[in-house]
């Protein structure tokens, strides 16, 4: 009787030790498991790309170019943290900036103003290439324009913070006078497009709809195959003869 306790007490600290033994190697191992997840992680989050972008710095033309151009930009220059426009163009071609980088889905915001008279633009998912004279036969226009002083008549979609030729602005927009800065932002996220002017929401689409399609091949653009088809490209600012003034653009991708 007093062997066979024995037995059992023996028997139950060594099954005691074996327990305690791989629970320990468990805990080690969960430890250091949790340890590489964590490390992983911090390496994956310290090598992600960089989601928001200064597109101009304020004091140089770093980061953008000429369209379909090399070398030194004459038509645009930097006042007083301002990326101004100096209406050098004769036309709509040949004088428009655009950014070295390339976005697909984003949120672009910048501030800007006008000279008496004056016509621009912001556009997106620009194209470059031999076959295209400008940005606008690939880029969906945010319209940047004096909609008061214009020697012209506009209809709406060629007012200020329309979608150009497409889709006008609605009640909602609240223009500064010519002069003051105004404050703008296009946000893109897979197809579905708003405009801002001055903390309002001024345009509200979706692309590549039917209904975006009909607009698109019954309007200004049934001429050019390739307008609002890439779902990339390059932002654009347009030189159409006129002075323009551009600062704080920033773009955040989505």
């Amino acid at each position: 009787m007093k062997r066979n306790a024995f037995k059992i007490l023996a028997l139950g600290a060594t099954l005691a030790l074996v327990s305690f033994i791989t629970a320990d190697r468990g805990s080690l191992s969960q430890n250091t498991t949790a340890g590489s997840i964590q490390s992983a992680r911090s390496l994956e989050s310290s090598q992600s790309p960089q989601s928001t972008y200064t597109l101009f710095d304020g004091k140089t033309l770093n980061g953008w170019h000429g369209f379909n151009k090399s070398g030194k930009v004459e038509n645009w220059t930097v006042e007083n943290g301002a990326l101004v426009c100096l209406g050098a163009a004769k036309d709509a071609h040949g004088g428009d900036l655009v950014s070295d980088r390339e976005f697909t889905d984003f949120e672009l915001t910048w501030e800007w103003k006008v000279d008496q008279g004056s016509n621009s633009g912001v556009m997106y998912h620009v194209i470059e290439g031999p076959q295209y004279k400008s940005p606008y036969e690939t880029g969906p226009e945010y319209q940047i324009i004096d909609d008061i002083g214009f020697p012209a008549h506009l209809e709406l979609w060629q007012q200020t913070g329309a979608d150009y030729a497409m889709t006008p602005a609605n009640d909602q927009k609240k223009l500064n006078p010519v002069g003051q800065w105004n404050t703008s932002k296009i946000i893109f996220h897979k197809g579905h497009v708003e405009h801002w002017l001055n903390g309002k929401k001024i345009v509200e689409f979706q692309a590549w709809t039917d209904e975006w399609n009909k607009k698109r091949l019954g309007g200004k653009w049934k001429g050019y195959p390739d307008y609002g088809q890439s779902r990339y490209g390059e932002i654009a600012l347009q030189d159409h003869g006129n002075k323009a003034y551009y600062r704080h653009i920033e773009i955040r991708e989505l």
